[in-house]
C-alpha cells in the first residue's frame, strides 16, 4: 500500500503539532506539539475572572482590582496552558512546548514570571524537563 505524503514527510522530519484539537493529534500521532495561548481564547476574561473569585457586577465585563486581576488571569492562563500540555503529553511521545500569552512579548520581567510559573506546575505535575 502505498504511503500517504504525511507517513513519507515523517520518514525525512519530525512532524511537530500546533494545535489544541487532542483529535487531529491523536489521529495524526506528531512526534511533539506546542500549546498555544490563542487554543484557550475563548476562555479567557470573564470565565477567568469568576475562578479569581470575582464576580463582574451587572452590566461591567470585569471585575477585581485591574493589578490583581491582571496577575490572577495570568496564573490561570498559565494553569490552562499546562493543563492542554498534560493532556497533550499523554498523546505524543516526545515534546510539548507550552507558550506564554503573547501580549507579554514587549515586558522581559513578565514573559519569564509566567515562564518561570509553567516550569514550575509541570515539575509539580511530575512531568520531567527533557518533555517540556
Amino acid at each position: 500500500m502505498a504511503k500517504t505524503l504525511l507517513e513519507q514527510l515523517k520518514e525525512m522530519t519530525v512532524v511537530v503539532a500546533d494545535s489544541g484539537d487532542f483529535e487531529s493529534i491523536e489521529q495524526f500521532k506528531p512526534q511533539d506539539t506546542t500549546t498555544n495561548p490563542s487554543f484557550s481564547h475563548g476562555r479567557r476574561d470573564a470565565t477567568v475572572s469568576t475562578d479569581c473569585g470575582w464576580r463582574a457586577p451587572p452590566g461591567k465585563k470585569t471585575a477585581g482590582p485591574p493589578g490583581q486581576r491582571q496577575r490572577c488571569r495570568q496564573s490561570r492562563l498559565s494553569s490552562l496552558a499546562v493543563a492542554f500540555g498534560k493532556k497533550i503529553l499523554a498523546i505524543v511521545p516526545g515534546r510539548v512546548s507550552t507558550e506564554v500569552d503573547a501580549r507579554l512579548s514587549y515586558d522581559t520581567a513578565a514573559t519569564m514570571k509566567q515562564a518561570k510559573e509553567i516550569i514550575q506546575q509541570y515539575d509539580e505535575a511530575g512531568i520531567s524537563r527533557d518533555r517540556c
